[in-house]
């Protein structure tokens, strides 16, 4: 069947941190791939102890990056490549710990060196427990990549949350987050980002 679907063929670039919403990157990047989208994901060292590269690399169609040094691509750094050709970033799930690293330009993994490199918006989906979620760094930190442009989708405001906690601090659902993705590639979207 014909893909009719206005942003086809656009570039995602899938970050994955180690948050236990990381099951959802499946999800996310499935139904990307089944919109038409070419979506690369990279995945920081804590998210793999929740999910493996092999089901996202089935499930995206596309290598996963998870290390720098896993690069043999010929002269040009492929991650240097991979951010030159992104339509849009995609952090979800985003951790406390890669919202700092955003926020204070750390680029010592191959996901924080991608989004450093890229120019492409930058659409971050959190999740984590409600009391880091709410502290006051990572308040900061969250306004500061607002202030440089980011757009963030959810947490949630309630809900049970892997700790046990109950609160804000659960990923966006997969279907509000590909919405937003949807709306973000639209030429119409780039005026409601904010």
């Amino acid at each position: 069947m014909a893909d009719n679907n206005k942003n086809s063929g656009k570039t995602i670039l899938l970050g994955v941190t180690g948050s236990i919403a990381a099951y959802k990157a499946a999800d996310l990047a499935s139904q990307l791939v089944k919109l038409g989208h070419q979506v690369n994901v990279i995945m920081t060292r804590e998210a793999q102890e929740f999910i493996t590269p092999l089901t996202l690399q089935t499930l995206s169609r596309q290598a996963v990056i998870t290390r720098l040094a896993d690069e043999n691509n010929g002269w040009q750094p492929g991650h240097i490549q991979l951010a030159d050709s992104a339509d849009l970033l995609l952090i979800a799930p985003a951790t406390a710990n890669i919202i700092a690293k955003l926020a204070h330009g750390i680029a010592d993994d191959a996901l924080s060196s991608i989004a450093l490199a890229t120019r492409a918006p930058l659409l971050i989906a959190p999740a984590m427990n409600g009391n880091m979620w709410q502290h006051s760094a990572t308040v900061d930190n969250v306004k500061t990549l607002q202030n440089r442009d980011a757009y963030f989708i959810g947490p949630e405001k309630d809900g049970m949350l892997a700790c046990g906690y109950e609160g804000a601090g659960r990923l966006w659902p997969v279907e509000g987050i590909i919405n937003k993705v949807e709306e973000f590639l639209t030429a119409d979207g780039a005026d409601s980002r904010r």
